[in-house]
Protein backbone atom coordinates (compact mmCIF):
# COMPACT_ATOMS: atom_id res chain seq x y z
CA UNK A 1 0.00 0.00 0.00
CA UNK A 2 1.41 3.23 -1.04
CA UNK A 3 0.13 6.24 0.32
CA UNK A 4 1.17 10.37 -0.72
CA UNK A 5 -0.12 13.08 2.23
CA UNK A 6 -0.06 16.51 0.51
CA UNK A 7 0.30 18.73 3.24
CA UNK A 8 2.83 18.58 5.58
CA UNK A 9 1.03 20.68 8.65
CA UNK A 10 -0.29 19.11 12.01
CA UNK A 11 -2.94 16.83 10.17
CA UNK A 12 -0.84 15.37 7.82
CA UNK A 13 2.14 14.83 10.46
CA UNK A 14 -0.19 13.11 12.23
CA UNK A 15 -1.63 11.07 9.70
CA UNK A 16 1.68 9.79 8.48
CA UNK A 17 2.79 8.84 12.10
CA UNK A 18 -0.22 7.09 12.77
CA UNK A 19 -0.04 5.53 9.38
CA UNK A 20 3.47 3.83 10.27
CA UNK A 21 2.59 2.98 13.37
CA UNK A 22 -0.51 0.87 12.16
CA UNK A 23 1.06 -0.33 8.94
CA UNK A 24 4.42 -1.42 9.44
CA UNK A 25 4.80 -2.35 5.71
CA UNK A 26 3.16 0.94 4.37
CA UNK A 27 4.93 3.09 1.59
CA UNK A 28 4.47 7.03 3.41
CA UNK A 29 5.51 9.81 1.28
CA UNK A 30 4.42 13.53 2.84
CA UNK A 31 4.70 16.34 0.36
CA UNK A 32 4.86 19.74 2.10
CA UNK A 33 5.00 23.21 0.79
CA UNK A 34 7.14 24.63 3.04
CA UNK A 35 10.95 24.58 3.30
CA UNK A 36 10.56 23.59 6.75
CA UNK A 37 9.68 20.09 8.30
CA UNK A 38 6.51 19.41 9.63
CA UNK A 39 6.51 22.46 13.13
CA UNK A 40 3.60 23.82 15.13
CA UNK A 41 1.58 27.18 14.14
CA UNK A 42 0.26 28.20 17.43
CA UNK A 43 3.24 29.47 19.21
CA UNK A 44 4.87 31.28 16.11
CA UNK A 45 2.75 33.93 16.40
CA UNK A 46 3.67 33.94 20.49
CA UNK A 47 6.38 32.39 22.10
CA UNK A 48 8.73 32.28 18.55
CA UNK A 49 8.26 35.27 18.35
CA UNK A 50 8.96 36.63 21.57
CA UNK A 51 12.08 35.00 21.46
CA UNK A 52 11.01 32.24 24.04
CA UNK A 53 10.88 29.57 21.78
CA UNK A 54 13.68 28.79 19.68
CA UNK A 55 12.66 27.27 16.47
CA UNK A 56 14.01 23.60 17.16
CA UNK A 57 11.16 23.37 19.80
CA UNK A 58 8.93 24.30 16.96
CA UNK A 59 9.39 21.19 15.25
CA UNK A 60 6.92 18.32 15.66
CA UNK A 61 9.14 15.61 15.63
CA UNK A 62 12.96 14.86 16.09
CA UNK A 63 15.21 15.28 13.14
CA UNK A 64 15.67 11.79 12.38
CA UNK A 65 12.22 10.57 12.98
CA UNK A 66 10.89 10.64 9.72
CA UNK A 67 13.75 8.69 8.31
CA UNK A 68 14.20 6.21 11.28
CA UNK A 69 9.89 5.97 10.78
CA UNK A 70 10.81 5.40 7.15
CA UNK A 71 8.38 8.25 5.93
CA UNK A 72 9.57 9.91 2.42
CA UNK A 73 9.40 13.31 3.97
CA UNK A 74 9.51 16.11 1.07
CA UNK A 75 9.71 19.81 1.73
CA UNK A 76 9.51 22.44 -0.28
CA UNK A 77 7.41 20.52 -2.89
CA UNK A 78 4.57 22.34 -5.03
CA UNK A 79 1.74 20.33 -5.57
CA UNK A 80 0.30 21.14 -9.18
CA UNK A 81 -2.12 18.46 -9.78
CA UNK A 82 -4.13 15.59 -9.02
CA UNK A 83 -4.40 12.27 -11.92
CA UNK A 84 -7.33 10.47 -10.26
CA UNK A 85 -7.47 7.96 -13.33
CA UNK A 86 -4.10 7.28 -13.02
CA UNK A 87 -3.76 7.59 -8.76
CA UNK A 88 -1.01 10.20 -9.35
CA UNK A 89 -0.02 13.57 -7.83
CA UNK A 90 2.09 16.51 -10.54
CA UNK A 91 5.24 17.98 -8.31
CA UNK A 92 7.95 20.10 -8.75
CA UNK A 93 10.08 17.06 -7.81
CA UNK A 94 8.49 14.52 -9.88
CA UNK A 95 5.75 13.03 -10.18
CA UNK A 96 4.01 10.45 -7.39
CA UNK A 97 2.04 7.66 -7.70
CA UNK A 98 -0.46 6.26 -4.69
CA UNK A 99 -2.78 3.77 -4.08
CA UNK A 100 -4.45 6.48 -1.56
CA UNK A 101 -3.90 10.23 -1.10
CA UNK A 102 -4.49 12.23 1.67
CA UNK A 103 -5.25 15.97 1.14
CA UNK A 104 -4.10 17.80 4.14
CA UNK A 105 -3.29 20.87 2.45
CA UNK A 106 -4.75 23.20 5.73
CA UNK A 107 -5.72 26.61 5.07
CA UNK A 108 -4.61 30.51 3.79
CA UNK A 109 -4.92 33.66 5.48
CA UNK A 110 -7.64 36.20 3.56
CA UNK A 111 -5.33 39.10 2.11
CA UNK A 112 -5.89 42.50 2.26
CA UNK A 113 -7.13 43.22 -1.98
CA UNK A 114 -4.37 44.53 -3.70
CA UNK A 115 -7.16 47.37 -4.99
CA UNK A 116 -7.21 49.12 -1.73
CA UNK A 117 -3.61 49.03 -0.39
CA UNK A 118 -3.31 45.50 -0.30
CA UNK A 119 0.39 45.67 -2.78
CA UNK A 120 1.79 47.67 -0.05
CA UNK A 121 4.95 46.15 1.72
CA UNK A 122 4.85 46.24 5.19
CA UNK A 123 1.74 43.72 5.41
CA UNK A 124 1.40 40.80 6.83
CA UNK A 125 -0.46 37.92 7.90
CA UNK A 126 0.05 35.53 10.70
CA UNK A 127 0.01 32.02 9.05
CA UNK A 128 3.69 30.05 8.21
CA UNK A 129 7.29 30.67 9.56
CA UNK A 130 7.71 32.80 6.79
CA UNK A 131 5.60 34.90 7.85
CA UNK A 132 6.27 35.82 11.40
CA UNK A 133 10.30 35.42 10.22
CA UNK A 134 9.71 38.36 7.86
CA UNK A 135 7.45 40.61 10.51
CA UNK A 136 10.07 39.75 13.38
CA UNK A 137 12.44 43.08 12.39
CA UNK A 138 9.08 45.26 12.77
CA UNK A 139 8.83 44.77 16.23
CA UNK A 140 10.82 47.23 17.39
CA UNK A 141 9.77 49.29 20.68
CA UNK A 142 7.86 52.60 20.08
CA UNK A 143 6.52 51.92 16.73
CA UNK A 144 3.31 51.74 16.08
CA UNK A 145 1.18 48.61 14.51
CA UNK A 146 -2.10 48.48 13.23
CA UNK A 147 -3.91 45.03 13.58
CA UNK A 148 -7.23 44.06 11.32
CA UNK A 149 -9.56 41.51 12.93
CA UNK A 150 -10.82 41.61 16.36
CA UNK A 151 -10.64 37.80 16.35
CA UNK A 152 -7.88 35.77 17.85
CA UNK A 153 -5.42 35.72 15.56
CA UNK A 154 -5.55 39.48 15.93
CA UNK A 155 -6.05 39.36 19.64
CA UNK A 156 -3.19 37.18 20.52
CA UNK A 157 -1.11 39.96 17.56
CA UNK A 158 -1.98 42.52 19.99
CA UNK A 159 -1.03 40.98 23.09
CA UNK A 160 2.47 40.30 22.04
CA UNK A 161 2.71 43.53 20.44
CA UNK A 162 2.11 45.50 23.45
CA UNK A 163 4.50 42.78 25.59
CA UNK A 164 7.17 44.06 22.94
CA UNK A 165 6.73 47.76 24.11
CA UNK A 166 4.40 48.78 20.48
CA UNK A 167 1.90 50.87 20.01
CA UNK A 168 -0.75 49.08 18.90
CA UNK A 169 -4.60 49.95 17.27
CA UNK A 170 -7.03 47.01 16.32
CA UNK A 171 -9.47 47.53 14.12
CA UNK A 172 -12.71 45.38 14.05
CA UNK A 173 -15.17 45.86 11.12
CA UNK A 174 -18.25 44.11 13.18
CA UNK A 175 -19.87 45.39 15.58
CA UNK A 176 -18.06 43.90 19.04
CA UNK A 177 -14.62 41.94 18.76
CA UNK A 178 -14.82 38.33 18.87
CA UNK A 179 -18.81 38.54 17.16
CA UNK A 180 -18.28 35.43 15.48
CA UNK A 181 -16.79 32.74 17.76
CA UNK A 182 -17.74 34.07 21.25
CA UNK A 183 -20.69 35.70 23.35
CA UNK A 184 -20.84 39.10 24.08
CA UNK A 185 -19.91 38.21 27.81
CA UNK A 186 -16.28 37.50 26.25
CA UNK A 187 -15.75 39.91 23.81
CA UNK A 188 -16.46 42.16 26.72
CA UNK A 189 -13.93 40.51 28.81
CA UNK A 190 -11.38 40.39 26.41
CA UNK A 191 -12.20 43.94 25.51
CA UNK A 192 -11.55 45.03 28.95
CA UNK A 193 -8.18 42.93 29.23
CA UNK A 194 -6.72 44.66 26.19
CA UNK A 195 -7.68 48.18 26.73
CA UNK A 196 -6.17 47.78 30.36
CA UNK A 197 -3.01 46.75 28.75
CA UNK A 198 -3.02 50.06 26.30
CA UNK A 199 -4.17 48.31 22.87
CA UNK A 200 -6.84 51.15 21.38
CA UNK A 201 -9.65 49.45 19.51
CA UNK A 202 -12.12 50.32 17.29
CA UNK A 203 -15.26 48.28 16.97
CA UNK A 204 -17.93 48.53 14.11
CA UNK A 205 -15.89 50.57 11.57
CA UNK A 206 -14.37 49.13 8.74
CA UNK A 207 -10.89 49.83 6.76
CA UNK A 208 -11.96 51.62 3.20
CA UNK A 209 -7.83 50.83 2.43
CA UNK A 210 -4.30 50.84 3.38
CA UNK A 211 -2.71 53.74 2.55
CA UNK A 212 1.09 54.23 1.84
CA UNK A 213 4.43 56.50 0.47
CA UNK A 214 6.92 54.86 -1.42
CA UNK A 215 5.19 51.42 -1.82
CA UNK A 216 4.87 50.90 2.14
CA UNK A 217 2.09 51.09 4.18
CA UNK A 218 1.93 54.18 6.40
CA UNK A 219 -1.58 54.31 7.68
CA UNK A 220 -4.97 53.33 7.26
CA UNK A 221 -8.43 55.54 6.00
CA UNK A 222 -11.25 54.13 7.92
CA UNK A 223 -15.15 53.72 6.61
CA UNK A 224 -16.12 56.50 8.85
CA UNK A 225 -13.60 58.86 7.52
CA UNK A 226 -10.95 58.73 9.97
CA UNK A 227 -7.03 58.18 8.98
CA UNK A 228 -4.80 55.58 12.00
CA UNK A 229 -1.30 56.26 10.79
CA UNK A 230 1.33 52.67 11.09
CA UNK A 231 4.36 51.37 10.79
CA UNK A 232 3.22 48.59 9.92
CA UNK A 233 0.12 46.49 9.32
CA UNK A 234 -1.01 42.34 10.68
CA UNK A 235 -3.78 40.85 8.97
CA UNK A 236 -6.19 39.05 11.27
CA UNK A 237 -9.38 38.75 8.68
CA UNK A 238 -9.79 35.13 8.93
CA UNK A 239 -8.21 32.04 6.86
CA UNK A 240 -10.05 29.92 3.61
CA UNK A 241 -9.16 26.26 3.20
CA UNK A 242 -7.06 25.49 0.58
CA UNK A 243 -9.32 23.63 -1.69
CA UNK A 244 -7.70 24.66 -5.20
CA UNK A 245 -6.28 20.97 -5.87
CA UNK A 246 -9.12 19.27 -5.20
CA UNK A 247 -11.67 21.22 -6.90
CA UNK A 248 -9.19 21.13 -10.01
CA UNK A 249 -9.61 17.32 -9.70
CA UNK A 250 -13.31 17.64 -9.63
CA UNK A 251 -13.38 16.36 -5.83
CA UNK A 252 -16.87 17.46 -3.92
CA UNK A 253 -16.16 20.68 -2.44
CA UNK A 254 -18.63 22.18 0.16
CA UNK A 255 -17.33 24.08 3.05
CA UNK A 256 -13.87 23.11 2.21
CA UNK A 257 -13.59 19.35 0.54
CA UNK A 258 -16.68 17.44 1.65
CA UNK A 259 -15.54 14.13 3.35
CA UNK A 260 -17.53 11.40 5.01
CA UNK A 261 -17.11 10.83 9.07
CA UNK A 262 -13.92 8.69 7.49
CA UNK A 263 -12.50 11.58 5.61
CA UNK A 264 -13.21 10.02 2.61
CA UNK A 265 -13.65 12.60 -0.26
CA UNK A 266 -16.30 11.96 -3.08
CA UNK A 267 -13.30 9.65 -5.02
CA UNK A 268 -12.85 6.60 -2.98
CA UNK A 269 -8.84 6.43 -3.15
CA UNK A 270 -8.47 9.86 -1.85
CA UNK A 271 -9.11 11.21 2.11
CA UNK A 272 -9.05 15.13 3.53
CA UNK A 273 -8.00 15.80 7.16
CA UNK A 274 -7.52 19.25 8.71
CA UNK A 275 -8.28 22.94 8.29
CA UNK A 276 -9.51 21.75 4.56
CA UNK A 277 -12.23 19.20 5.17
CA UNK A 278 -15.21 19.42 6.28
CA UNK A 279 -17.98 16.77 7.40
CA UNK A 280 -21.38 15.72 8.62
CA UNK A 281 -22.26 16.33 11.69
CA UNK A 282 -25.92 16.32 13.54
CA UNK A 283 -25.65 20.36 13.07
CA UNK A 284 -24.86 20.06 9.08
CA UNK A 285 -21.49 19.93 7.61
CA UNK A 286 -18.74 21.85 9.39
CA UNK A 287 -14.80 22.36 9.33
CA UNK A 288 -13.09 22.79 12.38
CA UNK A 289 -10.05 24.99 12.50
CA UNK A 290 -7.87 23.41 15.75
CA UNK A 291 -4.53 21.11 16.63
CA UNK A 292 -6.38 18.92 18.33
CA UNK A 293 -8.52 18.29 15.40
CA UNK A 294 -6.03 17.89 12.92
CA UNK A 295 -4.22 15.66 15.16
CA UNK A 296 -7.61 13.83 15.93
CA UNK A 297 -8.43 13.39 12.28
CA UNK A 298 -5.23 12.73 11.02
CA UNK A 299 -5.76 9.53 13.26
CA UNK A 300 -8.78 8.42 11.99
CA UNK A 301 -7.67 8.41 8.32
CA UNK A 302 -4.54 6.16 9.29
CA UNK A 303 -6.81 3.94 11.42
CA UNK A 304 -9.45 4.26 8.38
CA UNK A 305 -6.13 3.20 5.93
CA UNK A 306 -4.78 0.23 8.25
CA UNK A 307 -8.09 -1.59 7.79
CA UNK A 308 -9.33 -0.31 11.85
CA UNK A 309 -11.76 2.74 10.84
CA UNK A 310 -14.46 3.92 12.72
CA UNK A 311 -16.67 6.97 12.32
CA UNK A 312 -14.80 10.03 13.26
CA UNK A 313 -16.25 11.65 16.89
CA UNK A 314 -14.83 15.51 16.51
CA UNK A 315 -13.72 16.54 20.38
CA UNK A 316 -13.65 20.17 19.82
CA UNK A 317 -11.45 22.01 22.10
CA UNK A 318 -9.23 25.09 21.49
CA UNK A 319 -6.91 27.59 23.50
CA UNK A 320 -5.73 31.38 23.20
CA UNK A 321 -2.54 32.89 25.07
CA UNK A 322 -3.08 36.53 25.51
CA UNK A 323 -0.75 38.24 28.05
CA UNK A 324 -0.65 36.26 31.55
CA UNK A 325 -4.53 34.47 30.16
CA UNK A 326 -4.84 31.08 28.94
CA UNK A 327 -8.52 31.03 27.08
CA UNK A 328 -9.54 27.74 27.11
CA UNK A 329 -12.70 26.49 25.20
CA UNK A 330 -14.21 23.27 24.71
CA UNK A 331 -17.69 21.98 22.54
CA UNK A 332 -19.19 24.55 20.17
CA UNK A 333 -21.21 27.05 21.30
CA UNK A 334 -23.67 26.90 18.23
CA UNK A 335 -27.05 27.76 18.59
CA UNK A 336 -26.80 28.71 22.46
CA UNK A 337 -29.51 30.61 24.19
CA UNK A 338 -28.10 31.91 27.28
CA UNK A 339 -24.42 31.80 28.95
CA UNK A 340 -24.13 31.59 32.43
CA UNK A 341 -21.14 33.16 34.17
CA UNK A 342 -19.10 32.13 36.77
CA UNK A 343 -16.66 34.37 38.22
CA UNK A 344 -14.59 33.11 40.90
CA UNK A 345 -11.36 35.15 40.88
CA UNK A 346 -8.92 35.26 39.23
CA UNK A 347 -10.67 32.79 37.50
CA UNK A 348 -13.43 32.95 35.25
CA UNK A 349 -15.99 30.95 32.60
CA UNK A 350 -18.81 31.50 30.67
CA UNK A 351 -20.75 28.18 29.91
CA UNK A 352 -22.94 28.29 26.45
CA UNK A 353 -26.23 26.73 26.93
CA UNK A 354 -29.41 25.63 24.44
CA UNK A 355 -32.14 25.05 26.88
CA UNK A 356 -31.17 22.79 29.30
CA UNK A 357 -28.15 21.35 27.53
CA UNK A 358 -24.37 22.21 27.84
CA UNK A 359 -22.81 23.53 24.41
CA UNK A 360 -19.46 25.12 25.41
CA UNK A 361 -17.22 26.83 27.79
CA UNK A 362 -15.25 29.96 27.63
CA UNK A 363 -12.47 29.25 29.96
CA UNK A 364 -9.94 32.31 30.92
CA UNK A 365 -7.04 31.09 33.66
CA UNK A 366 -9.63 28.36 34.59
CA UNK A 367 -8.30 24.55 33.72
CA UNK A 368 -10.82 22.65 35.89
CA UNK A 369 -14.31 24.29 34.88
CA UNK A 370 -12.37 23.95 31.41
CA UNK A 371 -11.72 20.19 32.28
CA UNK A 372 -15.09 19.65 33.86
CA UNK A 373 -17.32 21.27 31.20
CA UNK A 374 -15.28 19.16 28.43
CA UNK A 375 -15.76 15.56 30.09
CA UNK A 376 -19.40 17.15 30.30
CA UNK A 377 -20.00 18.01 26.73
CA UNK A 378 -17.97 15.06 25.44
CA UNK A 379 -20.27 12.79 27.91
CA UNK A 380 -23.36 14.24 26.25
CA UNK A 381 -24.50 15.48 30.17
CA UNK A 382 -25.16 18.92 31.02
CA UNK A 383 -24.73 20.99 34.54
CA UNK A 384 -27.79 22.73 36.47
CA UNK A 385 -26.88 26.09 35.99
CA UNK A 386 -27.33 27.26 39.06
CA UNK A 387 -24.64 25.81 40.17
CA UNK A 388 -22.43 26.40 37.60
CA UNK A 389 -22.93 30.07 38.43
CA UNK A 390 -22.49 29.59 42.12
CA UNK A 391 -18.85 30.20 43.03
CA UNK A 392 -18.75 28.10 46.16
CA UNK A 393 -19.73 25.18 44.38
CA UNK A 394 -17.04 22.43 44.07
CA UNK A 395 -17.07 21.64 40.49
CA UNK A 396 -15.89 18.40 40.64
CA UNK A 397 -19.86 17.69 42.22
CA UNK A 398 -20.73 18.42 38.76
CA UNK A 399 -19.53 15.21 37.03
Amino acid sequence: MDVVIVGAGQAGAAAAAKLRALAPEAGITLLGAEPAAPYQRPPLSKGYLLGEMPLERLMLRAPDFWELQRIDLRTGVEVSAIDREAKAVETSQGRFSYDHLILATGSRPRRWPADRGGDLAGIYPVRALVDVDAMAPEYAEGRHVLILGGGYIGLEAAAVARKKGLRVTLVEAAPRILQRVAAPETSTWFRDLHQARGVAIIEGTGVERLTGAAGRVTGAELADGRHIACDFVILGIGILPETGLAEAAGLMIDNGIATDLRGRTSDPAIWAIGDCASFPTVAGRIRLESVPHAIDMGDCVAADLAGQGADYQPKPWFWSDQYEVKLQIAGLNTGYDRVIVRDAPPARSHWYYQGGRLLAVDAMNDPRAFMIARRLIEAGRSADPALVADPATDLKTLM
